[in-house]
């Protein structure tokens, strides 16, 4: 079928070529000096290995013209353009989390920028084999690149395709991460001078679920018996009597001295309303208080930078406890870990005391 005036052609190149097919379009026309006759003058799309191939992309073409001065450019040399002035604008660890996501770019970096399709990007997520944060930095690369392109001209904005790229959901991660011995006496600096900096200690020296502590009402605890007593919780061991260590019983006084009907509650005198991750305790308390002693962030065994959160607590108990090398069947005792029992809160003055003595050597 004969193909409209002005529209382009398609020819097939002698010899055994892995792309014969070449596509042109008319950029202009000359004058022949000789004949005086006019002439077309022509720009190669590109070369492809079926005829049918080479009239998608220069139906393609047609129907959104982008700037053939271009049309060569690869990948690595659109990432060069748009890094140099990029770099000069933004932090360096954000630079060097750019130029981590290109090298995962690799298999694209000699491909014409105009011959990207969905395809080669989502071949780079799905064999980078990179987790949910890294792929984010990749996707956001890419969103710049295919951006500047579009710009430039190097591309129509239809062949933008990078919001289709699938990489996935983050999935939360269950683990927590302790509390270092720097970070635990950075704590112990400022509790004398905030009752919810004394919370944070008391949750890690009782290592109690940080939603057993704010439930727990003042008439549950026992200071002249060094213990308080959690009445129901998330399983059937939870409910329990758990002994008070020597060095936060000062801050149990302090918390009791305000006589409120819950032992922690927040300015008002009121209980602490949380659900994930402890609601207000945490946006109002314990994050900003981190912050304030530069022991919010650690980084993790993929080397991202995180957050702590209040459940970070028990873990530091757990670890401090088995550093310590204590006696591990208590240890689930104190915290009321699933398991074999009878589910009712039934302790002898005998097994109160060696809890005691033994959360003591923390």
């Amino acid at each position: 079928m004969r193909l409209p005036n002005g529209y382009g052609g398609i020819t097939k190149l002698s010899g055994n070529r892995r792309n014969p097919w070449r596509v042109r379009v008319t950029v202009g026309w000359t004058i022949d000096e000789k004949t005086q006759k006019t002439k077309q003058q022509y720009a190669t799309i590109g070369y492809y290995p079926t005829k049918q191939k080479a009239l998608q992309a220069l139906a393609d073409y047609n129907a959104n013209p982008y700037n053939l001065e271009t049309n060569n450019i690869t990948f690595a040399e659109v990432y060069e353009k748009w890094s140099e002035k990029k770099f000069e604008e933004i932090s360096a660890s954000n630079i060097q989390g750019y130029k981590a996501a290109y090298k995962l770019c690799h298999p694209l970096y000699k491909t014409k920028f105009v011959d990207l399709k969905l395809v080669h990007l989502q071949h780079v997520v799905d064999t980078s084999k990179k987790a949910y944060p890294t792929l984010k930095k990749l996707k956001i690369l890419f969103n710049q690149l295919f951006d500047y392109a579009v710009m430039h001209e190097i591309i129509s904005k239809d062949k933008n395709v990078v919001e289709f790229l699938n990489i996935g959901k983050e999935e939360k991660s269950t683990k927590h991460y302790r509390f270092t011995e720097y970070e635990v006496n950075t704590l112990w600096q400022w509790a004398p001078n905030n009752d919810y900096v004394q919370v944070i200690l008391m949750l890690i020296y009782s290592g109690v679920r940080p939603g057993e502590l704010f439930n727990l009402k003042a008439a549950d605890v026992d200071l002249e018996n060094h213990f308080f007593t959690i009445q129901k919780g998330k399983n059937v061991n939870a409910a329990r009597k758990v002994p008070i260590h020597d060095r936060t019983l000062p801050f149990f006084k302090n918390w009791l001295s305000k006589n409120n009907e819950y032992l922690i509650t927040n300015l008002s005198g009121r209980k602490f309303q949380f659900d994930t991750n402890h609601g207000s305790y945490t946006d109002s308390f314990f994050i900003p208080l981190l912050a304030d002693m530069g022991i919010l962030e650690y980084t993790n065994d993929n080397g991202e930078i995180k957050k702590h959160l209040p459940d970070d607590t028990r873990h530091t108990f757990t670890t401090m406890w088995r550093e310590k090398r204590l006696d591990e069947a208590m240890r689930r005792k104190i915290q009321g870990h699933s398991g074999k029992g009878i589910g009712e809160i039934v302790y002898t003055h005998f097994e109160l005391t060696k809890l005691y003595e033994e959360l003591n050597k923390l």
